[in-house]
């Protein structure tokens, strides 16, 4: 008899990974990632021009969304924290503490010149491809080559 068997079916003690989702639940989260998308193209945050013009300080606009996120991440992680909020499935929250390494300044300054260049970073990427700036393709199919490279690499850098 397997793990997953053992379990009763209210699903307790089962992880969220391990759980099989059905067919209406990924169309719930194929929803919420479009309407997503359609607030990322309507709020401009996924324009190349509103990108270059916070990198180039001529707009507070971009800086005022992400500083919003940062807020917002914020306020939930402490009532996640404060009132031990569970997962939709039941499962406990467990923020890990992070630990700093210099590899983090290579890799966010590697992440910062490619959203310079390329003015996306991965979230709003198939926003971007869905409103028809088809050569931002470019910009995933690099995006998932340098993950695959680090993949394979990663073992042999200093973290």
């Amino acid at each position: 008899m397997n793990h997953l068997e053992n379990q009763n079916t209210d699903t307790e003690g089962i992880n969220g990974s391990q759980l099989k989702d059905s067919g209406l639940s990924n169309l719930k989260y194929g929803i919420v990632g479009i309407f997503f998308g359609i607030i990322f193209v309507k709020a401009e945050i996924i324009s190349w021009y509103r990108i270059q013009e916070m990198f180039q300080l001529q707009s507070f606009f971009m800086y005022g969304v992400i500083g919003s996120a940062v807020v917002v991440g914020i306020i939930s992680v402490q009532l996640i924290k404060r009132f031990n909020i569970k997962t939709i499935q039941g499962e406990k929250i467990e923020i890990q503490p992070k630990t700093f390494n210099k590899g983090q300044i290579y890799g966010g300054l590697m992440f910062g010149f490619g959203w310079v260049l390329t003015g996306a970073c991965p979230g709003p990427l198939f926003a971007q491809i869905g409103t028809g700036v088809t050569v931002i393709v470019v910009t995933l199919v690099s995006a998932i080559a340098g993950t695959w490279v680090y993949g394979l690499i990663k073992d042999k850098l200093p973290h």
